[in-house]
Formats: C-alpha cells, structure tokens, sequence
C-alpha cells in the first residue's frame, strides 16, 4: 500500500506519520529531510553566507542537520537558535551534532546574511508568532522556509502573524495545504517535496482527507465505440425568462465538454429555439418533464429568480433528480439552506456561500467548505483563486490549475454546466465536480493563452475538448510529471 501521490498532508497526518517512524526511524527521517534541504539549496544557489534560524522542534532539528551538509559543502554558514530544544530530547542529540558556530542573539546576522534558512515552526503552528521573531525574520535579504514559513498554519493556509515571504519552501513526503491555499500559497515561492522514506506502517496510520485536484484524483469516462448519446448522459437546465445568456453558456459548456444531450426546460422558450441549434427545448410543465427517466441530472439556478427557483427546485428534489444548485437556487439564510437538502451539489463564490451560512464564511475557506458540505449534505464547491472542493464525507480538494481569465461574468456558469455533464456521464459527485474545476481551469487557461490575457466568457467553450483531452492523457500517468510542486 502506498500514499495517493496527490494526497497533501495535514499536521494531524504528520503526526500519525510520526508516531510509526520510532525512535531510530526519527533520527533517519531528520537526517534525510536536512540532506534534502541542504540539497535544495545548493541546486539553486551559490555558496553565500548563510544563517540557518532553528526553532526548538523537530523543524529546528532538520536545520541543524542541513547547516552540518552546507559547511561540509564550503558554504559559510552560522546557526541562530532563537529557542533551545528540551533537554535529552532527540531535537537535542540532532543538535549536537552541529559543530558550527551558535548564536542565541541576532546581533545583525540576518540582515546581513546572503541568504536565511528559516527551520523555526513547521506547519503545525497554532498559536500566533511572537512580533519578536517575525521581526527577526523579516530581516533576511532572501528566505528559504522548511515545510512552510514560520507563522503560517499549515492545514488552513492562514497567517498567524505577520510572515516573511519564502523564495523556496522545502516539504517531505507530500505537500501541506497551506502550499496551495490563500494567502499562505502568495509567501511560499517555488515549492519543492523531497521523499525521505515513509515506513509501511505509517501509511496505514495516515487517513488522509486533503487532496491537490489534479487527473488521477478522478478519472473521466473515456470515449467508446459503443457510445450514444444516452449513454454520454442527458443534461437538462431549469430556464430562465430573463437573464437567458447564463442558462445558453451553461448549455454550451455542457454540450462542449461531454454531455450526449442539452435540453433546456421553460423560460423563455422562443429565444432558446433560435439559438444554438444543436440544443433541445421544451414547453411542457416541470411535473411532466421529470418523469421522463433518461432526464436525470439537472441544472437549476443560472439566470433564474427567485420565483422560477420555487417553481422548479422543490419538485426536482421531490423526483429525487441528481441537482446541481448555482447562482438563483442559492438564497440568503437558513431556510435556504434548508431548501437545498436533497440537492448534489452547489456551486458558490465567496458572496453567495457568505449569504447562504453567515458566519461560518469567517472561518478558514477548507473548514468553511467542509462544514457547509456536512450541513447541506452536498458536494460544495467554493469558487476563487484555490477553489475548494467539499464532499460530505470530510474529503477536500485544492485546485491549482486555473488562471485569472476566469474572472469573468458568465465564467461560473460555464463550470455549472461542465459538473453536470460529467454528472450526466455516470461520474459520482465529488469526482464529477474535482473534474470540472480543472477542466474550467484549463480552459481558462487555453483562452488567456488565445487571447492576451482578456478573454471573454464565450472562449471558454472552445476549449473545453481540448481540456478534456488533456485530462485524459494525463489521468492515467504513472509519474506525475505535471504538478505545481518539484520533486526531490
């Protein structure tokens, strides 16, 4: 058995980790995990005058043992150990294996180093970092952090003081959340994971519930020789009166990345009929519609009001359809969130999920998303720049693969419909929606790439074969080449 390659530990996973090296395992792991780091450095940086800063824990530990690698290289190196590790403690023998030079006091050191190893806290902090120490980090010229930079939690990606910026970040085994998560992820730089050995027994120890959304996490459905378009999955939209461009981009997006059949249900049907042609629309009531039993998965909200939601959610959910909630399905409040139980998944910014469960949008965006997708009992993904992906069941994803051309009207309707074509091709629904984020994510960036950095929504669409292609060729790749992390 072995550890998912896109798993991203958390400090609780550490320490399970921990618990199954034993005593002689501890010392192996420090002694890889410091030749790593020294490894790192030397392979993108001249031999300069380095200060490597080590806190009491074992993160202090690993900085001891790559100052020891530094010297024996030739690099001028000194040690400042702002906290002593606990007496006879393993931290402690590591320590002592240091013959350099130690300082407890600053004494100008770090401003006047060339480069600053900080091995203080790892990314198990939980209490803020003390001005005095972030002060004497914000000194260094240039900063290479170890597991994270001191003072960011490492499974929340928050800061817990003001932090120094990293240009390189040294992890083990797997990547930390806080790699990938806002604001942490803008002050870790290049991020670089060095495998150092992990025993049997502590892969059993690990139930790891974080992952980096990336192909292989999921797998899409392939094309086949057999296929129909039944079988590629019916996606039927709720349509809107008014607002009729949002429910045609979600159309397209659906049509564009999968989906064997579009039909768009209501609204204003007229103007449907005269768009795109290769769509379906119909004109008979939501209580009819439903009872066709190839119409299984739905798309409600894009462009609807309120009224229309009423007319169309309760009895999608009464016929037991698999639902996909964005924009208008979305209201204020707990009798909205109660109106949504029995839907798969919902699809929120930031200001539809603040809305929708009030002061839980103050917690940090993974617990947030976690907890909503617990209390609606659905797949909710919290869109931005490190959109979360919530299952619950407790699992997450971050996904990284995207681009700031997404940040565009229409943009997240374009990946509501692109969930509900992957739901309508038999993808369960947490999978379904991991996929779409980075099938949109592709594409956005393909339509940068096309058009200078500014495209408009309707780009989108285009891509989305190609990303879907992309994904294919990827998801089933043994060797990850192509993950926003180096490998060691």
């Amino acid at each position: 058995m072995t550890l998912h390659p896109l798993v991203l530990l958390s400090p609780h996973d550490s320490q399970s980790i921990d618990s199954a090296f034993g005593e002689d395992g501890h010392v192996r792991a420090v002694e890889g995990a410091g030749w790593a780091v020294a490894r790192a450095i030397r392979a993108r940086y001249a031999p300069c005058k380095t200060v490597v800063v080590c806190g009491p824990g074992f993160n202090g530990a690993d900085g001891y043992v790559a100052a020891r690698w530094l010297e024996v290289w030739g690099w001028s190196v000194v040690v400042l150990a702002v906290a002593a590790p606990k007496k006879d403690s393993l931290v402690e023998v590591i320590a002592r294996s240091w013959r350099g030079r130690t300082f407890s006091e600053d004494g100008g050191r770090i401003a006047n180093a060339d480069l600053v190893v900080d091995a203080v806290f790892g990314a198990g902090l939980s209490r803020p970092l003390s001005d005095g120490l972030s002060h004497i980090l914000r000194q260094a010229n240039r900063l290479v952090a170890i597991d994270v930079p001191s003072g960011v939690c490492g499974e929340t990606g928050r800061l817990l003081g003001s932090v120094k910026k990293a240009e390189l970040t040294i992890s083990f085994i797997r990547p930390r959340p806080a790699h990938f998560l806002e604001p942490a992820k803008a002050l870790c730089g290049e991020i670089v994971c060095a495998d150092i050995g992990l025993p049997a027994d502590a892969v059993n120890e690990v139930k790891p519930r974080v992952f980096l959304n990336e192909p292989g996490l999921w797998l899409l459905p392939v094309a086949d020789r057999g296929d129909h378009k039944y079988s590629r999955g019916v996606v039927s939209i709720c349509g809107a009166d008014k607002m009729t461009g949002a429910v045609r981009i979600a159309a397209q997006a659906a049509r564009s990345s999968g989906a064997g059949l579009v039909r768009i249900l209501g609204g204003d049907v007229a103007l449907y009929r005269h768009s795109e042609p290769g769509l379906i629309v119909d004109d008979v009531p939501i209580g009819e519609a439903v009872k066709d039993s190839r119409r299984q998965v739905w798309l409600c909200g894009p462009g609807l009001s309120n009224a229309e939601v009423e007319a169309y959610l309760p009895q999608l959910i009464s016929a037991g359809k698999t639902i996909l909630a964005d924009a208008g399905a979305l209201g204020t409040g707990a009798e909205a969130v109660e109106a949504l139980r029995g839907v798969s998944v919902i699809t929120p910014h930031m200001g539809e999920f603040r809305r929708l469960f009030g002061a839980l949008a103050e917690s940090p965006r993974i617990e947030a998303a976690r907890q909503a997708a617990q209390c609606v009992g659905a797949v909710v993904v919290l869109k931005g720049s490190d959109t979360i992906i919530a299952a619950p069941d407790g699992r997450v994803a971050i996904n990284q693969h995207a681009s700031p051309a997404l940040a565009t009207a229409g943009s997240g309707d374009t990946l509501a419909g692109i969930v509900s074509a992957l739901l309508a091709g038999g993808m369960p629904a947490w999978e379904a929606s991991c996929a779409a984020v980075w099938l949109h994510g592709d594409a956005g960036i393909a339509a940068a790439s096309e058009y200078g950095g500014w495209p408009v929504v309707e780009a989108l669409e285009k891509g989305l074969g190609r990303a879907r292609q992309r994904a294919e060729k990827h998801q089933n790749a043994k060797n990850y080449k192509n993950l926003p992390f180096a490998r060691l």
